[in-house]
């Protein structure tokens, strides 16, 4: 059967789903006067939840932290993937990327959004509101999209910035933020001590390590400048008081184990959304949500009702509670994989599709873009890595991991082979073959003049960085460890 027909058939099994359901109207718990407020998104690109407001007691984050105390503050948002092309596809649509044919990252052949599948952009301009994608500033610069679908932006979008709209014409806009993504920034009004960054226990406690962190956490500070700038266009616009704001992130962290990975690091990221009137000011919640209940929700403040098809829920509404999360990865760059999770409160399962390659399989991307990754090659290589570390690095991988991110909130020990949590294992499993068989629409092996294409770039990438870091092409994990020694440490 082909994709684009297991497609059609997934949406009219949906579409007849959601007229026999009578909980199709989902209550909203907000007055209908949200409808008359603008909506405006803020995206950061790969940011972790690093924040002061999220217990970093580190980084300097007073701006999003006065936010997050004027916002609902979720602290279990979890995106579809951790990694930008397919996760972004899947915001803008309310979709898993699986189910609509975007999962690998960034394809060189794009295709059209499945029949009838709209970015919800199109359901914004119909009801009259002004579309806008930019980068904050009234230049009107466009900005990110990065959909994995044929998308051009005046197609989506109408505008970069929201000052190009009509007298009083309600707006839905997006803003986009760069950091915190590689290459890191520092922060030279408030630099951050490498030697008090605190690191998860599966990296190496090594001064490079540290450096890199700390680099992290100074770019994240730059968020932070960047966002109360946009708080005061806001307010000198007089739209402040008439904007619901929703902040988060596009994934999680850009670290090893983390970006492109089902831990929580790799998709676990901050949401706080922000009403004009105050409306459940400092707030937290720790239910369970993913990004595609965003654009569900967002839809909701608007009036705009949600379409048939869209899989995320109204996070906002009063009947609203996830059991679980679902997460997947497939190609990402020029590194073919397949991995699919699931997550509940308490626990966490992945089934590894490749068992017979390494997490750590090449990918140019992060072994040039990530020092800790030489790092741990040259240390696991040299029998220096610790038993928390060790696993990531190793030649082969399980085909089940069970986590109890209650006890284990690193994701370290593996539960699979445990007697006691032998039903959970089961049950969860059973959650995730289910949806796979329900929602995973691709096609597998996928076409391989896309994963050529993809390797022919990374392929020109590579040779390109060495040679602009003044490398050897054939470069050992030594020397590329020197290398980043000499630009982090010792300058």
């Amino acid at each position: 059967m082909t994709l684009s027909l297991n497609i059609k058939l997934y949406i009219l099994s949906i579409g007849v789903l959601f007229v026999n359901a009578s909980k199709a109207q989902e209550k909203q718990i907000l007055n209908p006067k949200t409808t008359d407020y603008n909506i405006l998104w803020i995206v950061a690109d790969d940011l972790g939840t690093d924040l002061g407001c999220y217990g970093n007691d580190l980084v300097y984050t007073h701006n999003l932290d006065r936010l997050a105390s004027e916002s609902v503050l979720y602290k279990n948002l979890f995106t579809v993937t951790a990694v930008c092309s397919p996760s972004r596809s899947s915001f803008i649509t309310g979709m898993y990327p699986v189910t609509i044919g975007v999962e690998q990252h960034r394809t060189r052949f794009k295709k059209q959004l499945p029949d009838s599948i709209k970015p919800i952009t199109e359901y914004f301009k119909n009801a009259g509101y002004f579309v806008t994608n930019g980068q904050g500033n009234k230049g009107d610069k466009e900005a990110k999209m990065d959909y994995n679908f044929n998308a051009e932006f005046k197609d989506l979008y109408q505008a970069g910035h929201w000052n190009k709209r009509a007298k009083a014409q309600k707006f839905f806009s997006q803003v986009q933020l760069f950091y915190p993504h590689r290459p890191f920034q520092k922060d030279t009004a408030n630099p951050i001590d490498p030697d008090l960054v605190k690191l998860p226990p599966y990296y190496p406690n090594h001064p490079l390590a540290r450096k890199d962190w700390a680099l992290y956490l100074e770019t994240i500070q730059l968020v932070d400048v960047r966002v109360v700038k946009i708080l005061k266009q806001l307010k000198e616009d007089g739209l402040l008081d008439k904007t619901i704001i929703f902040f988060f992130g596009d994934q999680g962290r850009p670290h090893v184990r983390a970006k492109q990975f089902m831990y929580d690091p790799g998709t676990n990221t901050p949401l706080m959304v922000r009403y004009p009137d105050g409306y459940k000011a400092g707030t937290i919640s720790k239910e369970l949500v993913s990004n595609i209940d965003i654009p569900a929700a967002t839809l909701a403040l608007a009036g705009i009702k949600k379409p048939s098809y869209m899989q995320g829920r109204n996070f906002l509404s009063e009947d609203h509670e996830r059991a679980y999360v679902f997460t997947m990865r497939d190609r990402r760059d020029e590194t073919v994989d397949r991995i699919r999770a699931v997550r509940s409160k308490k626990f966490k399962y992945i089934k590894n599709y490749y068992t017979d390659r390494p997490y750590t399989q090449y990918n140019n991307y992060k072994e040039m873009s990530y020092p800790m990754l030489p790092l741990m090659h040259v240390m696991f290589e040299e029998g220096k890595l610790n038993d928390a570390q060790r696993p990531f690095m190793d030649s082969y991988r399980p085909a089940e991991e069970l986590y109890d991110l209650e006890k284990d909130p690193f994701e370290i020990n593996n539960l699979t082979e445990t007697p006691e949590h032998e039903l959970e294992l089961e049950k969860l499993r059973s959650v995730l073959n289910k949806w796979v068989q329900k929602n995973d629409l691709g096609v597998y092996p996928e076409n391989q003049i896309e994963i050529n294409a993809a390797q022919n770039k990374a392929s020109e990438r590579h040779k390109k960085t060495l040679k602009k870091r003044k490398l050897p092409q054939n470069a050992t994990y030594w020397q590329l460890v020197e290398y980043w020694e000499n630009e982090l440490l010792k300058k």
